[in-house]
């Protein structure tokens, strides 16, 4: 579409210069859990996929993936990337014939978006780490679509092939407070003399309507968390453009739902990249998304509901939920942006919460997790007294 087109020329040259600098590079790099894995995943996958294969790396980066693949015995290698770190690995290049040998004659830089190459060969595999936060985030999936779909041999690998999102409600007394305390700044009402509490609703909106990204204790969930996969082998544009995300949770106990805890993980030629909250931390860590009012379950109580991700301009996703306590109560089509129900009450009494974010509105917050070991209760949340069952048996982090 034509607007989508003048948007992506207003945000491209801000992303690809985000990209362009050593100091982003670096970080991913030393992203060990990241870089270690995609390492393992090719170097293990040689004889597969790697050997004697033409290889694109779409979206290179810094290129240390199209260096596994050579190590992994590829013939040729693209490494298509749009920012000027393009001319870096292209000078790394032009230095193999005293450094890096074993690269010379087998990388070729692409400097491109990969929707404006036309000239490529058809290669055997497709490499790339198109992941962002919350896996969907900057939307560089949809170009490794682009490029399975114009450049990849039919039959041919894609490293990663899956990506998986995982929610999960969460219970943090703490985080929420804090950020309920930016939200009591706009109800002032003498402030030197202003009074900003007609800013107060506006505020609650915009400071909630932030996914607050950094990594948060397992324990703090009240359930197993509900999956949604996509296969990057078969997905399609537009399907990642607007992704429908259903849950049900059952409480494991009983306590305050400040929140929707999300992560995800990839799937690299059979190794599973994790960045769930138990995991190995990651430069991607995880994301909660609070609600403006948490909703009381008790143990054994059934909460079902949606996510939506709807892609927008700003290579990111506006994200809407819903969720409701019981099995009977309606829930709202989730097509419709605007809510059918008050966001508070349900029909026939059951309790419902739905909200707002915005993905690349982020805020980050960072809490060290306790030395010692913590019970249930150490998080609001309270497990349920069962006659005869220990509570080890129900729960293994009771």
């Amino acid at each position: 579409m034509q607007i989508e087109a003048e948007q992506d020329q207003e945000r491209d040259p801000t992303y690809f210069s985000y990209y362009a600098q050593f100091v982003h590079q670096q970080n991913m790099l030393q992203d060990s859990v990241r870089t270690s894995l995609y390492q393992t995943a090719i170097l293990s996958n040689a004889q597969q996929l790697f050997q004697n294969k033409s290889v694109m790396d779409l979206g290179a980066g810094s290129g240390i993936l199209s260096y596994f693949a050579v190590k992994a015995g590829a013939s040729m290698v693209y490494a298509v990337e749009a920012s000027a770190m393009a001319d870096k690995i292209q000078k790394l290049m032009d230095h193999t014939g005293v450094a890096n040998q074993w690269l010379k004659g087998k990388l070729t830089v692409i400097k491109s978006k990969i929707e404006d190459c036309k000239s490529i060969a058809l290669v055997d595999t497709l490499i790339s780490e198109p992941i962002g936060v919350l896996l969907v985030h900057e939307r560089m999936i949809e170009s490794y679509i682009v490029a399975r779909d114009r450049f990849l041999k039919p039959g041919g690998a894609m490293v990663p092939s899956m990506g998986t999102i995982y929610v999960a409600p969460v219970s943090d007394a703490n985080l929420w407070a804090q950020t309920m305390a930016k939200v009591r700044f706009w109800e002032q009402q003498d402030f030197y003399g202003v009074d900003f509490s007609p800013l107060a609703k506006d505020a609650k909106e915009e400071i909630f309507g932030q996914p607050v990204v950094g990594g948060f204790d397992s324990r703090t969930l009240l359930s197993p968390a509900s999956s949604f996969s996509v296969d990057f082998r078969t997905v399609t544009q537009d399907e990642l453009k607007d992704i429908l995300i259903p849950f049900t949770w059952v409480a494991q106990y009983t306590g305050l739902i400040h929140g929707i805890g999300c992560w995800f993980d990839i799937n690299l030629g059979g190794y599973i990249l994790s960045t769930a909250p138990h995991a190995e931390k990651t430069h991607w860590h995880q994301v909660r998304l609070l609600l403006k009012e948490p909703l009381a379950v008790n143990a054994f109580e059934t909460v079902r509901g949606w996510m939506r991700m709807k892609a927008n301009g700003m290579r990111s996703y506006d994200i809407s939920a819903e969720m409701v306590a019981g099995t009977e109560a309606l829930l709202q089509d989730p097509s419709m942006d605007i809510m059918m129900f008050d966001a508070r009450q349900a029909t026939d009494g059951f309790t419902r919460r739905a909200g707002k974010w915005a993905l690349h509105e982020q805020t980050y917050y960072f809490e060290p997790y306790p030395e010692t070991p913590m019970k249930p209760e150490n998080y609001g949340l309270y497990a349920p007294e069962m006659t005869g069952t220990p509570l080890t048996a129900l729960f293994s982090d009771a």
